[in-house]
C-alpha cells in the first residue's frame, strides 16, 4: 500500500477508529482523512504541485501530520523546521530549499516575520487571528474549492494523486553544529520501508496506543513510531512537546503500549518522584536511541519490568537501521540490536574491507529506507553513499550473534600516543556515578601525545566534585592511557532538541579554559 493511501485506507475500513488524540482534539481516521483532503485541495489551489516544497514551523500538531499526508498525495515535499533554531538559521534553510507555502503556528509568527520573504504573497499561513501579512488557515482552506465532505465521499474512487513511491516527501535538515546544515531527502518509498522495519521491531496491532512526545521535525519523533503506527491503524497520542508530568499522566490514563523516550527524557523521568510508583502496566516496551544509551538508564527501566529496546540509525536512514526486539532487551543490555528487517549492516576498516567479528570499524548501512541524497549537495551525497551503502561515520562492532554495539563517532575518536580512545567508553563509566549528571569527553591537541582526552562534567545538583575524585572513578575500569588528562566542570552540557551533546560547543568550552595542551 503506497504511503499516500495509508490514512484513507483506514478511513474506509474503520472510519470511527481513533487516529490521533491531541490535547483538546481527537481525530478519527475518517476525520483525519478529511483534514488531509482539505489541505490537499487548498494546496492544489495555491499552486502546489509535484516537487513543490511546503514548510511547517510549530510544535507537534495534527495539522503537521495532515500536511505530511497531503504532500504525499500531491507529490510535494514537507520541510518541518526545528522551532528551537534562531531566525538566521531558518533563513539559511529556506534559502537552500525555498518553499511554496510556509505554515507557522501563532506563537512563532513574530519569530518568523523575516521568513515571509522566502515565499510569495498570500503564501504565509498561520492559525487563529492572522497577523498583518499572514493568511488565516481557515481562509486558506476555504480556497480549496470542493467541500471537505464531497472530497471525502469520493476519496475511495479518486486517484491517490500523481505521486509514486520514489517521489521525495520529506526534507529534514541535520544539525549545523559542525558546519552548514544539510537537507536529507526521504522518499515516500523510504518512509514506507522504514515503517515496515518499525512494524517488525514493535509488532504493531491496531490496538496499540502510541505516545509521541519527541518533536516531529526529527525523524526520531516522526518515523520511529508515529508514521509506522498510522500505517498500522493504531492510535497516536500526540503531545505538542515533552513534559514529564504529562508523559506520566498519559502512560497511565491512556493505557499507552508503546512510546519512544530518548536518554535525556528518561533521565528526567527517572529523577522524578513519580517514577517508582508510576503505572507502567500497559507498556509493552519503551524504545530509545539517538545516542549511546548509558547502562544505568537501561537498568533503571528494566527494574520497572519494562523492556527498553534500542534503535540505531540516523536521519539519513529514516531512521531505523538496527534495532532490538523486546525479547532481547534484558539479555543484550547496551546493544543496538541486529540489522533491521529490511536493512544490511557492515563493519569496515580504513581499507573499506569487513573487519573480523568483534573488531571495531565504521558502520555501513544498506536498505530501501536510505535517503535519496542531500538536497542540492551532490558532492556531500557522494561522500557518504557508495554502491548503495551509507557510511554513517559511527564506529561499532558486531558480536557472535550479529548484535551491534556502537563504540562512538569516527570523527570523535581521540588518537593519543598512537592509541585509539572512544569518548563514549569513558562517558559511560563516569555517568554511572550518582554524583555526575552528565559528562562529555573530547580530544584536545597536545604536543607530546598528539591529542589528550578532556572530560567536561556536570555534577548533580548539590554535589561537589573535584578532578581527583572524577579521575578516581576510572581507576581499574578502563586502561590508563584512556584516562582524561583534564576535567572541566559545568552546570549543564549543551544539547540538541533530541538530547545529543553538541560536541563542537563542548570543545569551545574547553578552548576557553586555561592550561590546556
Amino acid at each position: 500500500m503506497p504511503m499516500h493511501a495509508w490514512i484513507h485506507h483506514h478511513a474506509r475500513r474503520s472510519p470511527g477508529r481513533l487516529a490521533i488524540r491531541f490535547p483538546g482534539r481527537d481525530f478519527s481516521y475518517a476525520a483525519l482523512a478529511q483534514l488531509v483532503d482539505r489541505y490537499a485541495a487548498a494546496m492544489t489551489a495555491a499552486g502546489v504541485r509535484r516537487g513543490s516544497c511546503v514548510a511547517y514551523l510549530g510544535l507537534n500538531s495534527p495539522e503537521e501530520i495532515a500536511l505530511l499526508f497531503a504532500c504525499a498525495r500531491l507529490g510535494a515535499m514537507l520541510l518541518p523546521l526545528n522551532w528551537r533554531l534562531a531566525a538566521p538559521e531558518h533563513r539559511q534553510i529556506l534559502a537552500d530549499c525555498p518553499p511554496s507555502l510556509l505554515f507557522v503556528e501563532p506563537q512563532f509568527v513574530e519569530h518568523a516575520g523575516a521568513l515571509r520573504a522566502s515565499v510569495g504573497p498570500d503564501s504565509a499561513i498561520t492559525w487563529g487571528q492572522a497577523a498583518p501579512g499572514w493568511i488565516d488557515c481557515d481562509a486558506f482552506l476555504s480556497r480549496g474549492g470542493e467541500p471537505p465532505a464531497a472530497l471525502a465521499a469520493r476519496a475511495g474512487a479518486m486517484r491517490e494523486g500523481d505521486a509514486d513511491a520514489g517521489t521525495p516527501l520529506l526534507v529534514c535538515y541535520t544539525s549545523g553544529s559542525t558546519g552548514k546544515p544539510k537537507g536529507v531527502v526521504l522518499t515516500q518509498e523510504a518512509i514506507a520501508w522504514n515503517a515496515l522495519n518499525s512494524a517488525a521491531m514493535h509488532e504493531f496491532t491496531e490496538d496499540d496506543r502510541v505516545l509521541t512526545t519527541l518533536p516531529l521535525f526529527h525523524v526520531g519523533g516522526l518515523n520511529n513510531q508515529t508514521t509506522p503506527a498510522l500505517r498500522a491503524g493504531c492510535t497516536v497520542v500526540l503531545h505538542p512537546k515533552f513534559d514529564v508530568e504529562a508523559t506520566f499522566d498519559a502512560i497511565g490514563r491512556e493505557r499507552i503500549t508503546l512510546t519512544v523516550l530518548v536518554p535525556a527524557q528518561l533521565e528526567a523521568m527517572i529523577a522524578h518522584p513519580r517514577w517508582n510508583g508510576a503505572d507502567f502496566s500497559s507498556l509493552r516496551m519503551i524504545t530509545t536511541g539517538s545516542m549511546i544509551v548509558p547502562e544505568r538508564l537501561i537498568r533503571a527501566v528494566h527494574a520497572r519490568s519494562v523492556p527498553l529496546v534500542q534503535v540505531y540509525g540516523a536521519t539519513e536512514t529514516c531512521p531505523i537501521a538496527a534495532c532490538q526486539q523486546a525479547q532481547d532487551a534484558f539479555r543484550k543490555v547496551g546493544s543496538a540490536g541486529r540489522a533491521a528487517a529490511h536493512c544490511e549492516l557492515r563493519i569496515v576498516g580504513d581499507d573499506g574491507r569487513d573487519v573480523a567479528q568483534g573488531a571495531t570499524g565504521e558502520i555501513l548501512v544498506r536498505g530501501p529506507n536510505l535517503m535519496s541524497g542531500y538536497w542540492n549537495a551532490p558532492q556531500a551525497t557522494a561522500a557518504v553513499l557508495t554502491d548503495g551503502w551509507f557510511h554513517t561515520g559511527d564506529m561499532g562492532h558486531l558480536d557472535v550473534e550479529g548484535f551491534l554495539y556502537v563504540d562512538g563517532r569516527r570523527k570523535e575518536m581521540i588518537i593519543s600516543g598512537g592509541e585509539n580512545i572512544y569518548p563514549a567508553e569513558i562517558e559511560n563509566v563516569l555517568t554511572e556515578s550518582p554524583d555526575i549528571a552528565e559528562a562529555s569527553v573530547v580530544g584536545w591537541p597536545d604536543r607530546r601525545w598528539g591529542e589528550i582526552a578532556v572530560a567536561v562534567v556536570a555534577p548533580c545538583p548539590g554535589r561537589r566534585l573535584d578532578e581527583t575524585t572524577v579521575l578516581g572513578l576510572l581507576e581499574g575500569r578502563i586502561a590508563r592511557f584512556k584516562h582524561p588528562k583534564r576535567v572541566l566542570f559545568v552546570d549543564a552540557l549543551p544539547r540538541t532538541a533530541l538530547g545529543k551533546v553538541r560536541r563542537e560547543e563542548v570543545r569551545r568550552l574547553v578552548a576557553g579554559t586555561p592550561a590546556i595542551g
